[in-house]
């Protein structure tokens, strides 16, 4: 299976090269048995249509090279909200929402994201009872995992 994943890692970085995929990048492959899950992210957002091009030329290379056979799902989507955040180029788009963040500690601050400064991102704590709202500067290299949380609003 690390062929399979290194061929769709080529295949996927190739295509990012065209024009109009240009600001997607590669976040996981996950390969379950036949099932092939390909986990892409935007600057500005993944479109379906990008998920779809890049499916199509996967699913050319996998019919053609039947490294797995003839029967496989392949499944080529955005990480979705509730799957980690794994670059740093991730968070610009998610400014402005509400994030989780673990540190190497296992501390965890929970905010909104206000900003990426440099190597690190800043998140405000929101205003309780006893203290006042609080900036976090957090650092890239002290993050264990971070997620957005999602929230509903009447």
């Amino acid at each position: 299976m690390e062929k399979l994943t290194t061929d769709i890692t080529e295949i996927a970085e190739a295509r990012f090269k065209e024009e109009d995929l240009q600001d997607c990048f590669l976040v996981d492959i996950l390969i379950n048995g036949k099932k092939i899950e390909v986990f892409i992210d935007a600057d500005k957002g993944v479109k379906f249509w990008q998920c779809q091009k890049l499916s199509r030329a996967i699913e050319a290379y996998l019919d053609e090279s039947k490294i797995i056979g003839e029967k496989y799902t392949l499944e080529v989507s955005s990480p979705g909200v509730d799957r980690p955040l794994k670059f740093k180029r991730q968070y610009a788009q998610h400014i402005g929402r509400k994030i989780e963040v673990i540190l190497d500690d296992d501390a965890k601050v929970s905010g909104t994201l206000k900003e990426i400064k440099g190597e690190m991102i800043i998140v405000e704590t929101p205003k309780s009872k006893k203290i006042e709202a609080q900036l976090h500067e957090l650092r890239f290299d002290n993050i264990k995992e971070s997620k957005i949380l999602v929230t509903f609003s009447k």
